[in-house]
């Protein structure tokens, strides 16, 4: 339980970080876990909706993109001090 938990938040870590990169956003280890994580689920309730599946890669880029929107998202709302 606490392994799957760790890796969770290593990659939503991951995601989080590899989205701040290219959004060129500037936030921290935990905020990074948090929007990867939450925005990896926003990426795949969206391919879901829109009948997206394929490979590793797909599904990453996928929840990469999903990251970016709510990136993008909270930008909207709080200014572009995000």
């Amino acid at each position: 339980m606490i392994v799957s938990i760790l890796i969770t938040i290593l990659i939503g870590a991951l995601i989080g970080w590899l989205a701040g990169l290219l959004m060129k956003s500037h936030h921290g280890f935990w905020m990074s876990c948090l929007l990867g994580i939450v925005g990896s689920f926003l990426g795949w309730g969206i391919a879901n909706i829109i009948s997206l599946s394929g490979g590793i890669i797909v599904d990453v880029l996928i929840r990469i993109a999903g990251t970016c929107l709510l990136i993008a998202i909270v930008r909207a709302i709080m200014g572009k001090k995000f």
